[in-house]
């Protein structure tokens, strides 16, 4: 999987937050002529400066190795809805969830990371697919507990 230059992954990342140069300037510190020379690529920033607009996006910063179209088909609405991103007090959240999941869910990311990594159209899009379902599925409401058939034991877990 090859990664976007640092210009090109700003500017992807500010579009994706809707968030407008001026805007960007304003919660990073950053004036907007140097965001405009780092989105052009005049301009190499330093680590720090990435940091900072890192924070003025509300993003980790090393989501800027990741494209954001990535992150909402990890994190978005499967209906297109807005995305909900998680809280963002670790470097990483995404990677913190994951590990922090059982061994399945560990498992199940090393498989579609190394998927990811094959790019191969047909078995992304039927990845993407197949993964969409089983999400419409999860968030489907379960049956209400005054609705199931007599005889029917089970707690509620609703």
């Amino acid at each position: 999987m090859t990664t976007m230059p640092f210009a090109q992954s700003l500017q992807a990342w500010r579009k994706a937050r809707h968030c407008s140069l001026s805007k960007l300037a304003a919660e990073s510190g950053v004036d907007v002529s140097t965001i405009e020379a780092i989105e052009a690529g005049t301009i190499d920033p330093a680590a720090s400066i990435v940091e900072i607009l890192a924070r003025g996006l509300g993003i980790p910063t090393a989501w800027f190795y990741s494209s954001p179209q990535a992150l909402e088909l990890l994190l978005g609405d499967p209906d297109g809805e807005d995305s909900v991103y998680p809280n963002l007090d670790s470097p990483d959240p995404v990677i913190e969830r994951i590990l922090r999941g059982h061994q399945t869910d560990r498992d199940l990311y090393v498989l579609l990371t190394s998927l990811l990594q094959r790019g191969e159209p047909k078995l992304l899009r039927a990845a993407e697919v197949n993964l969409r379902s089983l999400l419409k599925q999860a968030r489907t409401a379960t049956v209400p507990w005054q609705t199931r058939p007599s005889g029917h034991f089970e707690p509620p877990s609703d």
